[in-house]
């Protein structure tokens, strides 16, 4: 444990413009953190706590009866399904972005091949698009393939990020070149290469990758929306969506969300919708930070 003694000799030593800016993003890191805490405390509070006025932030008599009402929420599929989907989709489709982005950004950083640089310079410029700019042409593709109501649609189309291609192809790039010849001096393969000597090197861009994809995928309701008719195959975000707007094929129970006893289930799907992006940026911020820093990005 760190001497209490030598932390305050520390803060001594500050200037006072440093303690300024330490007391200035302080207080930052306090306001940015006032969402999480009233969505927090706003999924624990009974109804009638949800409705008084002034409101308080802070619950009084916290309660899991929200939480209940959610898991036993009466619509065509249950919540548990919609909760399943979102999961499995999101992991399937992680793994998926982590693997194609490595393998295009080991094509473009290592092989020399006619029209590289010129891929790459689209998929540079295709960063310049946001997602709702191409929902039109991604659904003519997906009808051209024929996956309309299947669970390819949360898959197939996130699968290309020019972004996570992009900070890959720049971690790629510091791997030694003398280093991948004396792995093919000693036999190893293409796959050997990638696999045990390129990737694991760049473990905090596959970290950051990572976090990006579920970050994109976690919260998407346009897929359930567009591509699929099938309840059984839409994600969670989409219920949580028709739980505020009294939108989908919710029964009774849930298209009353807007009443008082709504108000409940909609403040703990809020937070269970909140809560997985908070536990998967923790749990990696520090590869995040490493791959800005060696990628060039500031």
């Amino acid at each position: 444990m760190a001497n209490p003694f030598r932390r305050r000799m520390k803060l001594k030593r500050l200037s006072p413009f440093m303690l300024i800016n330490l007391a200035f993003l302080t207080l930052l890191a306090v306001i940015m953190l006032l969402p999480l805490i009233f969505t927090l405390n706003q999924a624990f509070k009974p109804v009638t706590e949800l409705f008084l006025f002034p409101p308080n932030f802070f619950v009084h008599h916290p309660t899991l009866s929200n939480f209940r009402s959610l898991l036993m929420s009466e619509s065509v599929i249950p919540f548990t399904r919609y909760f399943t989907n979102s999961v499995l989709m999101s992991a399937i489709t992680v793994t998926g972005v982590v693997m194609v982005s490595a393998m295009a950004a080991f094509g473009f950083s290592k092989k020399k091949f006619p029209g590289s640089a010129a891929m790459f310079s689209i998929i540079i410029v295709s960063l310049m698009f946001s997602p709702d700019q191409v929902w039109i042409t991604r659904y003519v593709v997906i009808a051209n393939l024929g996956i309309m109501n299947t669970y390819w649609i949360h898959i197939l189309p996130f699968l290309a990020m020019p972004v996570c291609v992009f900070l890959m192809k720049q971690f790629i790039d510091q791997v030694p070149e003398a280093l991948i010849d004396a792995a093919k001096i000693d036999g190893a393969k293409e796959r050997t290469i990638f696999l045990r000597i390129v990737l694991p090197m760049c473990m905090p861009a596959v970290s950051t990758i990572g976090i990006l994809a579920f970050q994109q995928i976690w919260p998407e309701t346009e897929s359930s929306l567009l591509f699929t008719s099938v309840e059984s195959q839409r994600l969670l975000n989409f219920f949580v969506g028709s739980l505020t707007n009294g939108s989908g094929t919710t029964s009774s129970s849930v298209g009353s969300v807007n009443g008082v006893a709504g108000q409940g289930i909609q403040a703990a799907s809020a937070l269970v919708v909140f809560l997985p992006f908070v536990i998967v940026f923790l749990s990696f911020q520090r590869k995040v930070l490493q791959t800005m820093a060696n990628s060039g990005i500031k």
